[in-house]
């Protein structure tokens, strides 16, 4: 019976140095990031039995509990990955707002200053002062649209970089847990004896991973974890890891994506299949926000590029000449596949249409053209209806194609990003202020002495079909006289091309039309109407404007580009344009600042519901260390109390 009770206090001693051994650590690791709190799980041992009954033998340590919920950890894991992402993309994001928003450097002071001075030239368009300020605000502007360009590709510069570190430490991470797995496979006993240090650390290198993307954990049996990323694509299975790679875009070399690789193999994976983490928030706001901005700045450029250069070319300048394009237009980039048939990069050319009634379907959008051995079909990206091609030069959304079959094969694709680089490669091509056409190439004639009317002409304006390459009349006579015949009341002597009377074609070419005050007669791109009665036989002459110094009305029309929608299918001017990305911009920063507030509120209380299962309590931590501390006391004594009754009995021996 003595040595059963020295048994029984001895495992109760021991039972007690476990718990204050454990308790202990558990004080000691408060502050460890990660750490689960452990508890003792004691159990009695097996009973003797005898003629009186079953008699207990002590206690034993059947296991040291970790405090762990895999529920409210995969909720922690969760919301670190959406926090840490809407970091990111608040970080990124605040780059453009600040750098838009700006009223110093954005665009808009230097483009409303621009149109000032074309406003200037055109109340006084044979000041040489007006005209070099024209100059000198125009150069201003396109350092602006170059300047902001270069700012956004400099931060799109910066994420390639940041997506190649966030993918080094994603595979570090992804090799430190399958390392772990194999550890804690080959210390595991049984499930009921884990390596409980080792599961913690595990567990706080998934949430570091999280940090970075969202991962999916599964645990298996034999308490091996298995991650996988994005669409489900694995990152570690038992001890074996997958990597993914960072590398540039086929058709786009200045881009770094994210692929899975698969030995030498790497497949690229869609931008929007690798979420959460800092590494998909990159991910996120280059294709949603920074592409995007870049676009619309570029849309904004090309459109303004091509109308200046559109009423610019039908004004004259103090030389008489017609005027040259004002600025310089990028044209749309095409990327093809690198899968394609070879020499199929020349089977397609893109440019920005010149064409007032196509230039507003621009869009910001990106392209895809596909070719399937027959035709070639175009294709807005991310979701746009696919529009085929039979014929070529086609226009697609303010973008003019033109494909030779022949070049390509079945299945070749290419991207087109039509306005990209549209603020970087804008330039001012005039740098001779007298090459300015600030003058209409056209002037009413003076009336002859020997009319007896007062008609005379009310406007006279050309459009873009009037575009001779010298003279202002090479398309029509110069002179060209109209008379008109009041017996019959038309107007004759009009050239032998097409003439419409208010948009209506006369089917007629070069015959007399009736006479209708206020009508506007077009031919030859030439738009006149007249006003007054005439007299039998009067005439009127159209004439070029020749020496027209002093004559602003081409500048005047240019003017008129500032408050003229033409952006966005005609509801747009370039500032409307403009402020419409300014708002985008400020709107999703302020979202992404509110979701990432929720979002680290959120954290916080998933992990203090975590942390009220698993963290450490130091008043319970302490109340423990008493409580072994005396089940220590107790046994040492019930193990004193043995040594005596042994001493007793063997007293009674002598």
């Amino acid at each position: 019976m003595t040595s059963s009770l020295l048994s029984i206090g001895k495992s109760g001693l021991l039972a007690a140095q476990v718990g204050m051994a454990t308790t202990g650590h558990n004080i000691s690791n408060a502050n460890v990031v990660g750490y689960s709190r452990q508890t003792v799980q004691q159990g009695a041992t097996a009973p003797q039995g005898g003629s009186n009954g079953f008699f207990g033998t002590g206690t034993e340590v059947t296991s040291i509990k970790r405090y762990y919920d895999n529920f409210l950890a995969g909720q922690v894991r969760a919301a670190q990955s959406n926090t840490s992402a809407l970091d990111t993309y608040t970080r990124q994001i605040s780059q453009i707002d600040n750098l838009l928003a700006d009223p110093t450097s954005g665009l808009s002071p230097t483009l409303q200053s621009f149109f000032a001075a074309v406003q200037d030239v055109s109340a006084n368009p044979a000041s040489t002062s007006s005209r070099q300020a024209l100059l000198s605000n125009a150069n201003s502007l396109t350092s602006r649209f170059q300047s902001l360009s270069s700012r956004l590709a400099d931060i799109g510069d910066g994420i390639n970089t940041e997506i190649v570190s966030n993918v080094e430490v994603i595979n570090s991470y992804a090799k430190q847990i399958a390392d772990m797995n194999n550890k804690i496979t080959s210390l595991s006993a049984n499930q009921s004896n884990p390596p409980n240090d080792l599961l913690d650390q595990r567990d706080a290198v998934v949430d570091e991973l999280n940090k970075y993307i969202k991962a999916t954990v599964v645990l298996d049996g034999e308490n091996r974890m298995t991650v996988s990323v994005g669409s489900g694509q694995p990152l570690v299975v038992g001890s074996q890891t997958h990597k993914l790679a960072a590398t540039a875009s086929a058709t786009d070399p200045a881009r770094m994506v994210v692929g899975y690789q698969a030995g030498i193999n790497i497949s690229v994976l869609p931008e929007d299949a690798l979420n959460g983490g800092s590494l998909g928030a990159l991910l996120d706001f280059r294709a949603n926000s920074l592409d995007r901005v870049q676009n619309s700045l570029g849309r904004v450029a090309v459109t303004l590029a091509v109308t200046v250069n559109n009423q610019h070319k039908l004004g004259t300048d103090l030389s008489d000449n017609m005027g040259a394009d004002f600025f310089g237009v990028e044209q749309p980039v095409i990327s093809a596949n690198p899968n394609n048939s070879s020499g199929s990069v020349n089977a397609i050319s893109a440019t920005i249409s010149t064409d007032p009634l196509e230039l507003p379907n621009l869009t910001t959008s990106n392209y895809k053209v596909a070719f399937d051995g027959t035709d070639f079909s175009v294709k807005r990206l991310p979701d746009g209806a696919a529009v085929t091609i039979t014929t070529t030069p086609q226009t697609v959304d303010g973008v003019e194609y033109a494909f030779d079959a022949s070049l390509a094969m079945a299945g070749d694709t290419f991207t087109i990003r039509p306005t990209v680089y549209g603020a970087a490669g804008i330039e001012v091509l005039v740098t001779d202020r007298s090459k300015i056409a600030a003058a209409a190439p056209l002037r009413g004639g003076a009336a002859p002495l020997t009319n007896t009317g007062s008609a005379k002409v009310a406007t006279l304006a050309v459009s873009t079909g009037f575009l001779p390459a010298t003279d202002p009349l090479a398309s029509v006579p110069s002179p060209l006289v109209l008379t008109y015949d009041q017996a019959t009341n038309t107007l004759s002597g009009f050239p032998a091309i097409a003439l419409s009377i208010n948009g209506v074609d006369t089917g007629a070419p070069g015959a007399p039309v009736p006479y209708t005050e206020g009508d506007v007669l077009s031919f030859g791109g030439v738009n006149v109407s007249f006003k007054g009665a005439f007299g039998d036989q009067d005439s009127i002459s159209i004439e070029a404007n020749i020496d027209g110094d002093g004559d602003n009305r081409n500048m005047a029309l240019l003017g008129k580009l500032q408050t003229t929608n033409i952006l966005d299918g005609g509801h747009a001017t370039y500032q409307a344009a403009y402020a419409e990305t300014v708002s985008f911009v400020g709107n999703k920063t302020r979202e992404v600042q509110i979701d990432g507030a929720a979002s680290a509120a959120l954290l916080d209380q998933t992990t203090a519901s975590q942390q009220a299962v698993s963290g450490v309590n130091l008043d319970e931590e302490a109340a423990n260390l008493l409580r072994y501390q005396q089940a220590y006391q107790a046994a040492g004594k019930a193990m004193q109390i043995a040594s005596q009754m042994f001493d007793t009995v063997l007293a009674l021996g002598r």
